[in-house]
């Protein structure tokens, strides 16, 4: 399937615009005298909201969730002695992920009004991140998609290692570290791809390894398929963050400032998530198929683990961040189950978590900038002074949590089902026995326990922050200002409609969805 031209008549050059916008922002931000900073602010703030306006537009106006392949379709040579492309376009994987991109983005312009030593370097960085992010889920062209994935780098490590906390150059180096470590196994991949096939396009690619067309060369005794899957994933997996390769995560949220948690969190850990949907498993799927069962064990090794560690921290932002490794456990195993109610949990999970997780960060941000400390065991009784505080923050945790009726249950829940519905590791004689318990049945039991877990923290967390005996210290604490409302307030929202609304997101992936599946179980 042609997926480049499956919709030839839906050509635009809507996406280039979306993705440049924050370019234009950036270079008018330059433009501004560093002492002016409110025209600073104001500038960052049109050049993020243009963006969202434009894609909230895409995605309920111009995008047609009832077809397959890819839409907004722009394409032109690039490197033509390369065979390197401008191609972008979009999907229902990339659609919904892109719109959440623009929403935190805008978000984290007046959420960053606290963030000290705050300057214009700041904005300018915070704007070329948003061109990087905005990229690579447009991209077709896997050249092209490694260059906005470059992008990224830079602005995140100086936005945690210039305004972060006090071990903010320790954090940024490792986190510089571990994702450069990735990008250059991205790029052999890449560059062994295109040698073997000819091409970079991410849509020929997928017909290729579809077809088990691609005959490059072993390396370290394993097949040329199975080394470019391990390459690839490790470099995703780093991102999402999945077990082991997670360690950056912690350091990285807790020195970083408020807004950067919330776009770390938000939406640069879904990147990862979407690498291995876009950029991996339909390349070789039959590698995939091969080691589905070990994703999933890495996935739930990720959920228990996380919510262990989660229950264990005593400072409020890093049991947030440990929280994003359990909760992203899901993405893994939810695609690794190879059933379309798995990978559709999968597919939602990274968007609901993205704005449950954002909004917890929003909500811790609020009380460190009044109390100047995280740690939980030093609060106790804020819903008193604070009562909407109160009261947003317990939404924001519920949602995280999984609470029926919030967001977050209808990803996981499917999720689940789906892991549990997986006939991945089973024998011929099983399925033919109709045997109801295979290794993704065990898996998916195991799964529970961080279910269980994740209520255990979080709402141990609550009651020690907002319940309780009010600690005197606190009792002046102001509660939640205008300004800190109108960045959580879309976040929470978003969290209660799609949990009662979740085809507002599903239906929109749905025929994408299916299409991936098509690839992935009947490769070869």
């Amino acid at each position: 399937m042609d997926l480049l031209n499956t919709n030839p008549d839906n050509l635009s050059t809507l996406l280039s615009w979306l993705t440049f916008l924050p370019l234009i922002g950036m270079c008018v931000v330059l433009l501004l005298p560093a002492s002016n900073l409110r025209a600073i602010k104001i500038t960052a703030g049109v050049f993020t909201f243009i963006p969202l306006v434009l894609a909230t537009q895409m995605y309920f106006g111009t995008f047609d969730k009832t077809v397959s392949g890819y839409q907004m379709v722009q394409h032109f040579e690039w490197i033509k002695a390369l065979g390197i492309n401008y191609s972008v376009g979009v999907d229902g994987l990339s659609m919904p992920l892109l719109w959440l991109t623009t929403i935190l983005f805008f978000i984290a312009v007046p959420a960053s009004e606290t963030v000290p030593r705050l300057s214009k370097a700041y904005f300018v960085l915070l704007l070329l991140l948003e061109l990087g992010v905005l990229g690579v889920f447009v991209s077709l062209d896997f050249f092209l998609f490694y260059v906005y994935w470059e992008i990224m780098l830079l602005p995140m490590y100086f936005l945690i290692g210039i305004w972060g906390g006090p071990q903010r150059e320790y954090a940024a180096i490792k986190f510089f570290l571990y994702t450069l470590a990735g990008s250059v196994l991205m790029l052999i991949a890449v560059i062994a791809l295109r040698l073997d096939a000819g091409t970079f396009s991410i849509p020929e690619l997928v017909a290729i390894g579809k077809a088990g067309g691609f005959t490059g060369p072993a390396l370290l005794g394993m097949s040329f398929t199975t080394w470019v899957f391990w390459f690839l994933f490790i470099a995703f997996a780093i991102k999402i963050p999945a077990f082991p390769f997670h360690t950056w995560l912690p350091d990285a949220h807790v020195q970083a400032p408020t807004p950067i948690s919330v776009i770390l969190a938000g939406i640069l850990l879904k990147l990862g998530g979407y690498g291995l949907l876009r950029g991996c498993f339909p390349i070789v799927p039959d590698a995939f198929q091969e080691f589905a069962y070990v994703l999933g064990l890495l996935g739930v090794i990720a959920i228990v683990y996380g919510a262990y560690v989660a229950l264990g921290q005593s400072d409020f932002k890093k049991m947030v961040a440990y929280s994003s490794v359990s909760h992203m456990g899901f993405v893994l195993l939810g695609m690794a189950a190879l059933t379309e109610w798995g990978m559709n949990g999968a597919a939602l999970q990274m968007f609901t978590h993205g704005i449950s997780s954002a909004a917890c960060f929003l909500v811790v941000g609020v009380v460190y900038d009044r109390a100047h400390h995280r740690d939980l065991n030093g609060f106790g009784g804020l819903a008193q002074p604070m009562p909407r505080y109160w009261a947003m923050a317990t939404i924001a945790f519920f949602a995280s949590l999984g609470l029926p009726g919030m967001a977050g249950f209808v990803s996981e829940a499917l999720t689940m089902v789906g892991a549990f519905q997986s006939q991945v590791g089973w024998t011929d004689e099983a399925i033919a026995s109709g045997w109801m318990w295979g290794p993704f049945q065990w898996l998916t039991l195991i799964a529970t326990i961080g279910i269980v877990m994740t209520a255990a923290y979080i709402l141990w967390a609550l009651q020690r922050v907002f319940l309780g005996t009010l600690n005197e210290k606190y009792a002046d604490f102001k509660d939640i200002s205008a300004r800190e409302v109108f960045s959580l307030a879309p976040l929470l929202v978003l969290c209660i409609v799609l949990g009662i609304f979740p085809w507002y997101i599903l239906d929109w992936m749905e025929v994408s969805v299916s299409d991936l599946m098509q690839i992935l179980t009947f490769a070869g």
